[in-house]
């Protein structure tokens, strides 16, 4: 490896905004931000998610938020501020990284993902089955 994880993962941090759970449980229900899970579907469905996130597959992520894109996702361009989060802060903080130097601001992410929401008892809405 020439760069392993924890490089990308020191470099994307020291881009991005990093907002611990506590703060982003203060977002909840603005209509000025959007929360976002990067996580696969199975984790969702395993877990629930952060009460009207919206999902957007990491693999997609970039695809969906250029306008210029045939997979643009609109919400992408409503100028709100996006608060990304996975499992565990990981994912999302490179996410948050890409995004924002493709120009999506402004963005930040949750630091400890999900995991740290469910610890400090952040509300969660289960996935209806189909």
């Amino acid at each position: 490896m020439k760069i392993g994880y924890q490089a990308l993962l020191e470099a994307a941090l020291a881009e991005i905004e990093t907002i611990k759970a506590e703060e982003a449980r203060a977002y909840l229900g603005d209509p000025d931000c959007v929360f976002v899970d990067l996580r696969d579907i199975r984790e969702l469905k395993r877990e629930g998610k952060i009460p009207g996130a919206f999902h957007a597959p990491r693999g997609m992520l970039e695809f969906w938020v250029d306008p210029e894109s045939p997979y643009h996702k609109p919400i992408f361009a409503s100028g709100k501020k996006f608060i990304f989060y996975c499992a565990g802060g990981w994912r999302s903080a490179l996410a948050a990284q890409t995004v924002q130097r493709m120009g999506l601001e402004p963005v930040c992410h949750i630091e400890g993902g999900f995991a740290e929401w469910v610890r400090i008892g952040g509300a969660v809405e289960r996935l209806e089955e189909r």
